[in-house]
């Protein structure tokens, strides 16, 4: 009994060290006052990060090394057209003035600066086309459900091309938040 009890220890040990694909983003690549959302596809962000290494490096050491709240709104490349940011502070909109969209060129990270907003998130699958895919864009539209998660200082979401997203939905009365999206080149393999 003893022997077997030890075996199933050794296992639960050995296995709880695998790690696996979809294992949560590191805080070294985060800085520790960062987090991914729940809904951020760990295994999608594994491959790309593999991938498109540099990329990925950048755009999180510019979240880690700058001082978001201090930079105003604007556009700032962080690797020419691979690797570049936007800061906005407008308004949060009512749920029928945000669109569903998606982008196929660049994976998007959403992170809330200063306020709140909601963030829907759904299937690309799921939804209907009301504006096809749009290369000079990088950008299609489109109708239908998903779920909706609070966006707050400290997390971020990432959102690859079979991920929709309606972002800069109100919390309740269209308050203004401050947030940034950095673009990060999509690699097709």
């Amino acid at each position: 009994m003893k022997k077997l009890i030890s075996f199933f220890g050794t296992l639960f040990f050995l296995l709880a060290g695998v790690k696996t694909p979809a294992q949560a983003i590191p805080v070294e690549l985060t800085g520790a006052g960062l987090h991914p959302h729940e809904t951020i596809n760990k295994t999608e962000f594994t491959k790309q990060y593999e991938i498109n290494k540099a990329y990925w490096d950048e755009a999180f050491s510019f979240l880690k090394n700058s001082d978001l709240k201090r930079l105003p709104a604007g556009r700032y490349a962080i690797d020419s057209n691979n690797v570049f940011a936007f800061i906005t502070e407008n308004a949060t909109k009512s749920p029928d003035s945000a669109k569903w969209e998606s982008h196929r060129l660049y994976v998007d990270l959403h992170l809330v600066i200063d306020g709140e907003e909601k963030i829907g998130v759904a299937d690309t699958s799921t939804l209907a086309v009301t504006m096809p895919y749009d290369p000079s864009k990088d950008l299609a539209n489109y109708i239908g459900e998903g779920k909706f998660y609070r966006a707050e200082p400290g997390t971020f979401f990432l959102f690859f091309p079979a991920d929709a997203h309606r972002p800069n939905v109100t919390t309740g009365g269209n308050k203004p938040d401050k947030k940034i999206v950095i673009k990060i080149r999509y690699a097709s393999n």
